[in-house]
């Protein structure tokens, strides 16, 4: 049995014609690591001593970080992978002849949760990612840069191209085809 201690508890009634009477109160003390099961507990027991917060802290505040930084990179690359100049790109390049020959049907991410690499600046006229495609015949690494010269220009595509598995680049941008969907916009424009 733990060892008993003494406190002293409230007066229980004080009256001018009597001495004041204590109550004596016996805590049980906290088990140690090597004593038995308690079988009986007092809710006026004594609570074991609590651990130092600053060690708690320093073991968890490089997890948090790490949660937070894993985070804010997955946040950001599925705005990347769901925005429009990645689906436009995927939808011509499931549309292509080059792309259809070379990848297949059924043209998609090649991983399930898709890493889009590189810089997607639409405010300052940058756009310049790569991410990893797959068909029915092979896999690849799609390119696609643009970039937009004057403030309200339209954005010309410099280079739109297909690395395959064996390492063979294919372009996919034909320049002698006019295959910039925005060349016609941009003649138009200056003609008038």
């Amino acid at each position: 049995m733990p060892p008993r201690l003494t406190i002293q508890a409230c007066t229980a009634f004080r009256s001018p014609f009597r001495k004041s009477l204590i109550r004596r109160r016996t805590l049980i003390a906290a088990p140690s690591p090597n004593d038995g099961p308690l079988m009986s507990r007092r809710s006026d027991r004594a609570l074991p001593p609590l651990p130092s917060p600053g060690k708690i802290w320093l073991k968890t505040l490089p997890i948090f970080f790490g949660v937070i930084a894993l985070s804010t990179f997955a946040i950001f690359n599925y705005q990347k992978a769901s925005s429009s100049i990645v689906n436009a790109t995927l939808y011509a390049l499931r549309t292509s002849e080059v792309g259809k020959s070379e990848l297949g049907e059924m043209i998609y991410f090649r991983d399930k949760f898709p890493w889009i690499r590189g810089e997607m600046n639409q405010l300052h006229g940058r756009i310049d990612i790569r991410f990893a495609v797959k068909g029915t015949k092979g896999t690849g690494m799609m390119r696609f840069k643009s970039v937009r010269q004057t403030r309200k220009g339209f954005f010309v595509t410099q280079v739109w191209s297909l690395e395959m598995e064996d390492g063979r680049m294919l372009q996919l941008l034909d320049e002698s085809k006019a295959d910039d969907p925005f060349k016609e916009i941009t003649s138009q424009e200056e003609a008038s």
